[in-house]
């Protein structure tokens, strides 16, 4: 767990020294940052064994445009996860936002692009993945800007083919 908070963590770190204080900025166009820790106790309903041994964490920044009035008019999102201590055999599927408060399941809004015919896999105990660019409805970001724990990242096993790790969003930046 510590592992995967110090990547998040330098992560950010990484992202904020991008920012300079030399010029004027459009604060409306900055990024909007969420996080969640990913554990299988978080899923509806928890895990259970082999697969209820790992955890992680998700950055998603999301990329926005705003018009004059700073309403989202489209927007992009960019994800990275980390997960470690699942079984040698856990392989990620699929992974995606989905509307629902703790405990409540709802349906993908969200696709990171993962399938099962090209999964993620572990590398010394580690999954890893990012991707960018993927594209998001504007109402469904203004929807998880206005209310980030209302919905939840998951990522997605053979063996847990309905989510092995959940997290609720939230706002970071």
């Amino acid at each position: 767990m510590k592992r995967s908070g110090v990547l998040l963590l330098c992560l950010c770190l990484l992202g904020a020294a991008g920012c300079s204080d030399d010029g004027p900025t459009n604060p409306s166009n900055l990024p909007i940052v969420m996080t969640a820790s990913l554990s299988p106790s978080n899923e509806v309903p928890a895990i259970a064994s082999p697969e209820n041994t790992g955890f992680g964490n998700v950055q998603i920044t999301f990329n926005v445009t705003r018009d004059s009035t700073g309403a989202i008019t489209a927007g992009t999102a960019d994800f990275l996860f980390q997960l470690t201590g699942f079984p040698s055999s856990t392989t990620i599927i699929a992974a995606h936002i989905h509307p629902g408060a703790a405990g409540v399941n709802g349906g993908v809004i969200v696709s990171t692009g993962i399938v099962a015919a090209n999964p993620v896999t572990q590398t010394n105990g580690v999954m890893t993945f990012s991707v960018s660019n993927v594209a998001v409805p504007t109402a469904t970001l203004q929807s998880i800007v206005n209310n980030p724990a209302g919905f939840y990242f998951n990522v997605h096993s053979p063996t847990n083919p309905g989510g092995v790790a959940r997290g609720q969003l939230n706002r970071t930046l």
